[in-house]
């Protein structure tokens, strides 16, 4: 075995020859582990967010055996640890509520255990985001491992995406397209098997980022979940961690403002979620990177769409994967990035997609001719997001980028679920949906509700695309010209706050302006007479969260979280 060029963080636990030594080694002995691994291994944490009520992970038991495989092969110590895990598609009134919750976890676990690096098992939406914002804070040697997509769905004769053909599903049952019944048949025809979302939502999307920041072994974002490749990259990231512990190779060697600038140029090409935003924003801010909102209108303003994968295209990621996977698309747009980034395999990217190829054309296309020639973020601002707003281009109606309109306003959740389908409702297709205290603060927690379904009799027209703004999130898998994230949200006191029926509101993507057309004296004589949204008094996290949490333009995160705290060594328990 390799010798170490510094003594291990977890000698300090499993070193010793005192009564706290005796205590430590002795205590983990019962699981039948031999002396000889407490004497110098280096001890890798796997840190796993399997559970059955998150679906996407339900498979991670068998991916954390691997990993602990790859780290006996390669002399380590892996000790594996479960912290909460963020189901997307169960968990209420949202997982973001509970992304840095979920972080401190993790910080907290590393901090106060033996490990002298760690794996992180992720997978559903906010599982990713919060891992990293955890082992960011702490800094040491760190791998993600992604779960992987499921495998494409089939509705009769046809490929289907999850969540992307859910959203296409129910509107054409609100236009009397599609039968109850042969909804209910859809279900399983979408989740046929172990793994994520299989469109470019947040979940593909944040695998991907992790693969594009470097900190991700090169072909981690496409593999099939049950692909028997996506165990064999689990057991190599399980040899590279211990390496990379020999070679003091920290997260921070890797996270550089370079490796984020190439994530958000990446996260263009895939028409990525706009969840990204503020999933980076917050991982760059715990690591102590500089990155702001408009960062991302800067790198991706001239990104092309090279992905033709759902929601902005036709394809899902298993097709994504078979085309040569997020390699063969960083190397056409390779002129885009910063080849000279370190990643976890001690490799360049340079060198990680120098002899990537692409297998299909019409999955990944060349920059030259690119699937749509808008990909990126565009970031919104004026009197209705003084501290910005963003939309997706490649997910929008080309015609609706550019648009005036009367403002439809739903004051919550609550007032546009009861009027939305109401045939008295006053609306036109050339109106905007306006949704409020949908934000970090005023849902809680920042749903994604952003992407609301179009009201009834707008769908029998034939309509399926308005505009609608909002202080909420959407889903990765959705689509339309849906303006999200808008800062400061209503709760906050923010100009969304003042907006009423009747109002009207300039979309000009082009421009990247988003304008209430009200004058200053009345917008003046509204904020006088708004009054906060009252809450329930609420106890523990929630009422943390909502004391302390950030705006969206700085990544949702909470203000006393930012910056690295390290792994310092801790008082003794005995």
């Amino acid at each position: 075995m390799p010798k170490q060029s510094k003594k291990l963080r977890s000698q300090q636990w499993f070193g010793l020859s005192d009564k706290d030594g005796f205590i430590h080694r002795s205590w983990m002995k019962n699981q039948g582990f031999p002396q000889d691994v407490f004497e110098g291994r280096p001890v890798v944490g796997v840190c796993n967010t399997w559970s059955e009520l998150t679906p996407c992970n339900h498979h991670f038991r068998k991916l954390a055996e691997h990993v602990k495989r790859g780290i006996w092969e390669s002399g380590g110590f892996p000790l594996e640890f479960p912290v909460m895990s963020l189901g997307e598609t169960l968990m209420r009134p949202t997982t973001m509520l509970f992304r840095n919750l979920v972080s401190m976890d993790v910080e907290e676990t590393i901090r106060a255990n033996p490990l002298d690096a760690v794996v992180l098992l992720t997978g559903c939406d906010k599982t990713t985001p919060a891992l990293v914002m955890g082992a960011a804070s702490c800094d040491l040697p760190t791998i993600v491992v992604s779960g992987g997509p499921m495998l494409n769905g089939h509705y009769k004769d046809r490929k289907i995406g999850s969540g992307t053909d859910v959203w296409a599903f129910c509107e054409a049952v609100g236009r009397g397209e599609m039968t109850q019944q042969q909804l209910n048949e859809a279900e399983s025809c979408m989740s046929r098997s172990a793994g994520h979302c299989m469109t470019m939502g947040t979940a593909s999307t944040m695998a991907s980022m992790v693969e594009a920041l470097g900190i991700a072994l090169p072909t981690n974002a496409a593999i099939p979940a049950v692909d028997s490749r996506r165990y064999g990259l689990a057991h190599q990231a399980g040899r590279r961690i211990v390496e990379m512990v020999r070679e003091e190779l920290n997260l921070s060697k890797i996270l550089t403002k370079k490796a984020f600038e190439n994530a958000i140029r990446v996260n263009g090409a895939i028409g990525g979620s706009t969840n990204a935003v503020v999933h980076l924003l917050a991982i760059a801010g715990r690591i102590g990177i500089e990155i702001k909102l408009d960062d991302w209108d800067r790198l991706g303003e001239d990104v092309p769409c090279l992905l033709n994968l759902m929601p902005s295209g036709a394809h899902l990621m298993e097709d994504f994967y078979y085309a040569g996977g997020l390699p063969a698309l960083m190397r056409k747009m390779s002129s885009l990035l910063h080849l000279d980034v370190l990643t976890v395999n001690g490799q360049t990217v340079k060198n990680n997609i120098s002899s990537a190829e692409c297998y299909n054309n019409d999955v990944i296309f060349d920059r030259e001719k690119p699937f749509k020639r808008q990909g990126g973020i565009a970031v919104l601002r004026g009197n209705l997001a003084p501290k910005g707003a963003v939309i997706k281009p490649s997910a929008a109606t080309p015609e609706l980028m550019q648009h005036r309109g009367k403002a439809v306003v739903f004051e919550d959740i609550d007032d546009y679920i009861e009027r939305i389908n109401d045939p008295n409702l006053d609306v036109e297709a050339k109106d905007i949906l306006v949704l409020k205290n949908c934000g970090p603060k005023g849902y809680p927690g920042f749903p994604e509700v952003g992407n609301m379904a179009l009201p009834k009799k707008i769908l029998q027209q034939g309509i399926d695309d308005m505009v609608r703004i909002s202080d909420a999130r959407m889903s990765g898998t959705a689509y339309g010209t849906v303006v999200l994230h808008t800062a400061p949200e209503a709760a906050a006191g923010g100009t969304l706050a003042l907006v009423e029926n009747g109002d009207m509101i300039a979309l000009d993507v082009v421009k990247r302006t988003l304008n209430l057309e009200v004058s200053e004296e009345e917008l003046s004589r509204r904020r006088a007479n708004w009054k906060a949204p009252e809450w329930p008094m609420e106890r523990g996290w929630c009422r943390l969260y909502r004391e302390h949490v950030n705006q969206a333009d700085e990544g949702v995160d909470l203000d006393f979280l930012r910056g690295k705290s390290g792994t310092p060594l801790l008082r003794e328990s005995h």
